[in-house]
């Protein structure tokens, strides 16, 4: 039960390790404007620095696909059941969900007769795929936080009212490490050019994308000799020893992204922050072969990568399913590495890519948002 009345506590689910970032950030925001604020809930461990009493970690809730969704069910379940028996325990003032649909949507279902406002934080994209999801917003929803700006014409076209708070990535300015250090760190030669593997932040997106990616930089490196592979590694993901030729950045994804001179990326957040670091790119997404059918079948967009659905049209290439292949990713990624007419269009068309993300400030907005529609207090 909450201890002080006037304390406000929200539960806060993210599954993911991009929803941890935002969470951490979020709560951050939250604090800022009322530091006695309680948070309880899962999240990852930037949520967990920030104030978070973490109940499950994202390590634990990262799923991608149909398949794998089916095979982790019985664990997603139970954490929906002691989801829910905290919230009858400890009465928070507020929900908050961010991303994470396949299960969020469900708990904010499953809460709804504890009478318990809730506030999504980074939509899901119902725009792409499982447009009937629409119906959790109209039933379950009361606040509806964006962080794309063509997402409130869409969810308000279909009776949600929803708030554009800017994109996180609009607070980017670069690396906070100079280029000097972050190369001696690597032991890189002030010569060499770096291009940077983001193979994911799930395990099951490391296990299906790595290899390839490390092939098809190998290929690379037979013409252009003084590329240095980096592999951009998420937390809580395991990876083989490639050998010594093969190097890893853990610590500092953004200057490792900063710094490159092309990535090959992982359709999702890591490929938006390629695109406002002006770092040129191939997307790639690849899943089983049952959750890649089921993800074409049911996919609205024409697109997968931000850069390009932001835009509206293809910016970087992008690689799915079978065409994920190392002689792919080399033809594609060659011309991006030099000063050609391929790259300098698509770093045009990243600038047009950051003027829509609005200006900084977005978790301060947030945060704002979420504490004004918060009655707390209550007995």
């Amino acid at each position: 039960m909450k201890t002080d009345n006037n304390t406000p506590t929200f539960f806060i689910v993210a599954g993911e390790v991009s929803g941890d970032f935002h969470g951490g950030k979020l709560i951050e925001a939250i604090k800022k404007i009322n530091p006695e604020t309680r948070l309880v809930g899962h999240g990852g461990n930037k949520m967990q620095s920030a104030g978070l009493e973490l109940i499950h970690h994202t390590d634990e809730m990262a799923i991608m696909g149909f398949s794998e969704v089916v095979k982790r069910l019985p664990f997603l379940l139970s954490v929906m059941g002691e989801s829910l028996g905290e919230l009858r325990r400890l009465r928070p003032d507020r929900i908050i969900l961010i991303d994470y649909p396949g299960f969020n949507l469900r708990l904010a279902k499953n809460s709804h007769k504890l009478d318990i406002p809730i506030t999504y934080f980074i939509l899901p994209q119902l725009w792409a795929w499982k447009e009937n999801r629409i119906k959790y917003f109209h039933q379950f929803i009361d606040q509806s936080l964006s962080i794309f700006p063509f997402e409130p014409d869409w969810f308000q076209s279909r009776g949600v009212k929803t708030e554009y708070v800017g994109h996180p990535f609009s607070e980017i300015t670069g690396s906070e490490t100079p280029r000097d250090i972050f190369y001696k760190k690597h032991n890189i030669k002030t010569a060499d050019r770096i291009l940077l593997l983001l193979p994911g932040s799930r395990q099951q997106e490391i296990d299906y994308h790595l290899e390839v990616y490390i092939d098809a930089a190998r290929e690379v490196q037979k013409s252009e000799q003084d590329i240095k592979i980096l592999i951009g590694k998420a937390p809580g993901v395991s990876m083989p020893d490639f050998g010594g030729d093969i190097l890893v950045e853990s610590d500092d994804i953004r200057s490792a992204i900063n710094y490159s001179t092309a990535a090959v990326t992982t359709s999702g957040t890591a490929s938006l922050e390629c695109a406002v670091l002006d770092t040129p790119e191939v997307v790639c997404y690849k899943l089983s072969r049952v959750s890649g059918f089921l993800a074409k079948r049911l996919s609205k967009t024409q697109y997968v990568s931000m850069a390009n659905l932001i835009s509206g049209r293809e910016i970087v290439p992008e690689l799915l399913q079978n065409e994920v292949r190392p002689q792919n990713i080399a033809k594609e990624i060659k011309p991006l590495i030099n000063s050609t007419n391929d790259r300098r269009a698509m770093l045009d068309g990243f600038s047009g890519v950051r003027r829509t993300l609005g200006l900084p400030g977005v978790y301060d907005r947030a945060a704002g948002a979420i504490l004004n529609r918060t009655t707390y207090g209550k007995p």
